[in-house]
């Protein structure tokens, strides 16, 4: 009987002390907790929240501003999305530590640039040192639709081992301006003289091919590259690719093989728009 009774102490015993280690172990989650808060910024809510429940006019007339300051960002965002062509789609963060000095999250982001599209995964260390704020972005990842361009895909790696999003950003923006005027060029070439210039490859491709119906075999191909390096440098090479035919090299051999050179030398007097329109008069001309 007195072995029972001794079993029954000993386990309401450790009973009492489990229940005893959970409530110091929610305790100090709790205190936890309330480290990631300064006492000036629980000051700083505690105000807000007096001052919003002041009184019904009072209320009233900070909703109306709170709308009009609404409203002023969301006009200086859609500026912002039409003059740097980034249209963001989506974004959430989380923090997973935050002190008096330093705050951690964790960003998830999603948006088109022009016609490429971009998804963002990466931690943010933000640290105060007196009045000094610095960041550190750490373990990005970057996931791109259109990575068919090798010079593309090696950037983004690059970017990812950095962490350097400034010019992961600036380099897009660039990068999809001249994917999109590439773009606009071939369909106006296309639509303006659409029985010399087809587009093998669609609106998207790199490339363009002219033909003469007048001369069966003779191709000009206008190869139009958007290179982008590892440091974000981004430069469109263009050149120009004859495919004749042996009755036209044996005719004009001089004067075929001196067409890449005078393409070449027309984009650097005339520019890109201008050395085409040129060469598909010249083109259309031939008999």
């Amino acid at each position: 009987m007195d072995k029972c009774v001794s079993q029954d102490s000993e386990d309401e015993i450790q009973a009492l002390e489990e229940e005893i280690r959970l409530l110091t172990e929610k305790y100090d989650n709790m205190q936890q907790e309330c480290t990631f808060f300064s006492e000036e910024e629980i000051l700083k809510s505690m105000k807000s929240f007096e001052r919003e429940t002041q009184g019904e006019t009072e209320g009233r007339e900070s909703l109306s501003d709170l709308k009009a300051q609404l409203q002023s960002l969301e006009t200086d965002l859609a500026f912002l999305m039409e003059f740097t062509g980034f249209h963001f789609i989506s974004h959430s963060k989380k923090t997973v530590e935050k002190t008096r000095n330093r705050t951690v999250q964790k960003h998830k982001l999603s948006g088109k640039c022009q016609s490429l599209s971009f998804q963002l995964e990466f931690q943010l260390l933000e640290m105060q040192n007196n009045e000094k704020v610095s960041t550190v972005v750490s373990d990005l990842s970057i996931v791109m639709d259109s990575t068919e361009d090798s010079n593309l895909s090696k950037f983004v790696s690059s970017i990812e081992e950095c962490g350097d999003l400034i010019t992961f950003f600036r380099s897009l923006s660039t990068y999809a301006e001249w994917h999109e005027h590439r773009r606009r060029t071939f369909l106006h070439f296309k639509a303006k003289h659409p029985d010399i210039v087809t587009l093998p490859e669609g609106l998207l491709g790199d490339f363009i091919i002219l033909r003469n119906s007048k001369v069966s075999g003779f191709e000009l191909l206008i190869v139009w590259k958007i290179h982008l390096d590892e440091e974000g440098i981004i430069m469109p090479v263009l050149d120009l690719l004859p495919k004749v035919p042996e009755q036209v090299v044996e005719q004009r051999l001089r004067r075929v093989e001196s067409i890449p050179g005078s393409f070449r030398s027309a984009l650097q007097l005339f520019g890109i728009e201008a050395a085409i329109e040129n060469l598909i008069k010249v083109l259309g001309s031939e008999k």
